[in-house]
């Protein structure tokens, strides 16, 4: 599904695909420039951080987020799977991705060749496919007619009727849910 986006995403193309939980507009979330145009794109308010896909540890030094050993532990219960994690980010060189908010909600996926094409591109932005504010779209053309001309590749995966992940943070070694998805965070408290 994903063959031929690898060099396609690492030189900065934009794009709408299947993630694993809804149509994803997706771009390399190492490009300040790629972040940017999605921002633009999606008419997003430009203090709400973007959701970052990773297929593996070393992903979250690339982004520059700190975890604790306790953090870890926790998230290696719950991923990869569909629930991403508010993380810290305190570095400055990723302000364009945390929006000075100094932390990143961070998901692993549990879909392999997703991250099979992460593991090639590095990790992505994967944000909703509507205008902010709007209702998710869950086909191809409907995504065609509300970004017509200003992505560069469509990947088609049928009618997508997935929820978006679940969201939460870790806060002293304690899991808050954010927003509840299909996921329920697994945790030993």
């Amino acid at each position: 599904m994903y063959a031929n986006l690898t060099n396609k995403i690492k030189d900065g193309a934009v794009g709408i695909m299947p993630t694993d939980t809804i149509y994803g507009l997706v771009g390399s979330a190492l490009s300040p420039a790629v972040v940017e145009k999605i921002y633009e794109m999606k008419q997003r308010p430009a203090d709400m951080p973007f959701i970052v896909l990773i297929s593996d540890w070393n992903d979250l030094n690339k982004l520059g987020v700190e975890i604790t050993p306790a953090d870890r532990e926790i998230l290696e219960k719950n991923w990869p799977d569909s629930v991403s994690f508010i993380l810290p980010c305190p570095d400055k060189k990723f302000t364009y991705l945390h929006r000075g908010k100094n932390t990143l909600a961070v998901r692993w996926p549990n879909n392999e060749n997703l991250n099979d094409l992460i593991s090639n591109t590095g990790p992505i932005i994967a944000t909703s496919v509507n205008l902010s504010g709007q209702l998710v779209i869950t086909t191809i053309n409907e995504a065609r007619d509300c970004f017509s001309g200003k992505v560069n590749f469509y990947v088609d995966g049928g009618t997508i009727m997935g929820s978006p992940s679940t969201l939460a943070k870790i806060e002293n070694g304690k899991i808050e849910i954010l927003r509840q998805g299909e996921y329920v965070v697994k945790n030993d408290d």
